[in-house]
């Protein structure tokens, strides 16, 4: 990929991963992170060895390394700028088995508690080049 913007790759089922998408298009105000579903062409695209193949992680794709579960969500954090890479860099310095731990649980029960993503808002124009397929 010749474009170098992170890309985060999330579950386009998932009512969690849809929530978490619409959050931070909310608050990534400079427009920073770009998304495609993990069962699209674009992830189907990345040749990266060790590449996740399962739907319950987030991945963050950028400069050419993957980042997943919860690194990739710390990552995310700081990238948005502001506030948020604060909470990112405070994130950053808990143990990473403790934040992939909390991760996890999160991750084996988002179906149960948040659902499918077939309630999705219509991402607006200017959301909607963020989105790759």
């Amino acid at each position: 990929m010749a474009d170098e913007t992170p890309i985060l790759f999330y579950d386009g089922d998932c009512g969690l991963c849809a929530r978490s998408v619409r959050w931070i298009l909310n608050r990534d105000r400079r427009g920073v992170v770009r998304f495609a579903p993990l069962q699209g062409e674009t992830y189907r695209g990345v040749a990266i060895a060790g590449k996740p193949t399962d739907l319950s992680t987030m991945t963050l794709l950028e400069n050419g390394r993957l980042l997943t579960r919860s690194d990739a969500w710390v990552r995310v954090l700081r990238l948005m700028g502001g506030v948020w890479a604060a909470v990112g860099g405070v994130a950053g310095l808990m143990p990473r088995a403790f934040r992939d731990a909390a991760y996890g649980a999160v991750s084996r029960r988002r179906r149960r508690l948040f659902g499918g993503a077939d309630a999705c808002s219509v991402p607006t124009p200017a959301e909607r080049r963020r989105f790759l397929p």
